[in-house]
């Protein structure tokens, strides 16, 4: 049963939908132009290099990392932007593990004098974090301190987390380019028209032009109906596991409320919808790179489902 999208934007809080406006080659622009205003850095940047998304442990036994966006720049900074739709209780450990794997990556072989580039880890939160739950400042900047001076320490390792429920500026309040992107990510998928605010401003009414759902391919339009389908579905369960919980009013009511909730929503895994959806891609006889794009499924996985077929 075919989903009826009646919204005219994208949601940017679904895999697709993100990933088409931040993580591809041809709207690089609006990255740099994100993490441009973000980011203190001394020279802006102007060019970036998407990298593989998939980075391996050091042996077989190792966890992977996948990230969101994993890019570098001119000078050979890091950038890791990793979307959050769910609160979690250990996103600083996993922010923190993610940046390692770029630090490894940049180990030499033979005489090295350990010397790192930046790194700059982005993560934009649809939740807010609960040790931050008694401050409404929505980005909260990390560094490495000396505790006792409180003096940076290590610069080439930064943290910057946007906890987007926080930010609730309206359109007459925004004040400079970020809070253009910011107020972005929080409407776009309720708006029906850009903002009179940002059509003289080249790179944003490119941002809003590209996230016009009419404007994807058939196959695009697919896999971000699914998407949406799964964003939807997940939301119910999390809606029913706390009303339940708070029915119950106990910590194990929240652990049955989110059982039940799963029963109720009969949510199917991410990995398996994925699977579903390059299934049908591949009796449309799509090629196995615009299929791994669209799904982040490995090449070995859609040659054993091409094999199937």
């Amino acid at each position: 049963m075919c989903m009826v999208i009646k919204d005219k934007y994208i949601d940017p809080f679904t895999d697709f939908g993100f990933k088409w406006i931040f993580g591809t080659e041809e709207h690089k622009e609006l990255l740099i132009s994100f993490l441009n205003d973000l980011l203190d850095i001394k020279y802006k940047i102007i060019n970036i290099e998407y990298r593989n998304l998939e980075k391996l442990g050091l042996n077989v036994v190792d966890r992977k990392a996948t990230f969101d966006i994993y890019c570098t720049d001119e000078k050979d900074n890091h950038f890791i932007v990793e979307l959050q739709r769910v609160k979690q209780k250990y996103f600083k450990d996993r922010s923190l593990y993610y940046t390692s794997f770029p630090i490894q990556e940049q180990s030499k072989k033979g005489n090295w004098d350990y010397r790192l580039k930046k790194i700059f880890f982005i993560g934009i939160l649809e939740f807010e974090m609960e040790e931050h739950k008694n401050s409404k400042n929505y980005l909260t900047k990390v560094k490495l301190c000396n505790i006792d001076t409180k003096e940076i320490f290590y610069d080439k390792l930064t943290y910057y987390y946007l906890e987007m429920p926080k930010f609730k500026k309206q359109e007459e309040e925004l004040s400079n380019h970020l809070d253009y992107w910011l107020y972005y990510l929080n409407n776009l998928s309720y708006l029906n028209k850009i903002p009179e605010k940002f059509k003289k401003d080249k790179v944003i009414r490119e941002a809003f032009n590209i996230a016009e759902f009419l404007a994807l391919d058939k196959d695009r339009q697919f896999v971000y109906q699914q998407n949406l389908k799964a964003r939807w579905d997940n939301q119910n369960v999390l809606d029913y596991a706390k009303e339940e919980a708070e029915k119950k009013g106990l910590e194990k009511g929240i652990k049955e409320g989110i059982k039940e909730g799963m029963q109720k929503g009969k949510i199917e895994g991410e990995k398996q919808k994925a699977i579903e959806i390059a299934k049908k891609l591949l009796l449309k006889d799509l090629d196995i790179e615009t299929i791994i794009n669209l799904t982040d499924l490995s090449v070995e996985e859609i040659k054993q489902l091409k094999d199937k077929n």
